[in-house]
């Protein structure tokens, strides 16, 4: 994976399999401190201490369908890349957090991405599920709430391509606003 968008997509994918009916995602980025931190934590199932152990093993899984699991060591991957580093805390019954750290500057530093097409797809297709993003930066801070959406749209079963588009639009527009200079 070459943006930090679709690591968060996948430890996300995880938390719903994990049965996760809240998901917070949270980015802080300072140039003063010249950190980037990426935080994902949910309520679902949680890991046991020896599955928590193997987490970040790539030829650990607990899917039955194939026989690897590569995106939590893709994700460690990419930050020590960097200087960066993984943490995982997880209780069983309880939920997991990962968290990410890395210098902000670093030339292998991968780039965000299409974070706001991440969150609205994430959206239109687990609508029971309440995600909340936080991203943070010297400029300013910007959430987006799937729970504030729902109350606006209502129970609609279906989210509308233009409802997507503008979703996205706002997302980008947002944090175009909050984008911290150098």
């Amino acid at each position: 994976m070459k943006e930090l968008s679709l690591h968060i997509l996948d430890i996300v994918e995880n938390s719903l399999a994990a049965k996760a009916t809240t998901i917070s995602i949270s980015i802080k980025e300072s140039y003063t401190s010249n950190s980037y931190e990426i935080s994902i934590a949910d309520n679902g199932t949680g890991m046991d201490a020896e599955t928590l152990n193997k987490v970040q093993d790539p030829f650990f899984t607990t899917r039955t369908t194939r026989k690897v699991g590569m995106g939590i060591s893709l994700f460690k991957q990419a930050a020590e890349q960097c200087g960066g580093s993984l943490n995982i805390q997880s209780q069983l019954h309880k939920g997991t957090e990962i968290t990410v750290k890395m210098p902000l500057n670093h030339v292998d530093r991968q780039p965000l991405g299409d974070i706001a097409g991440v969150l609205v797809q994430l959206y239109s297709a687990h609508r029971e599920v309440a995600f909340k993003y936080t991203h943070t930066t010297l400029a300013g801070r910007y959430e987006f709430d799937t729970l504030e959406i729902k109350n606006i749209l209502g129970d609609l079963k279906i989210i509308s391509s233009e409802i997507r588009h503008f979703l996205k639009q706002m997302i980008q527009e947002n944090l175009e606003e909050i984008k911290a200079s150098k």
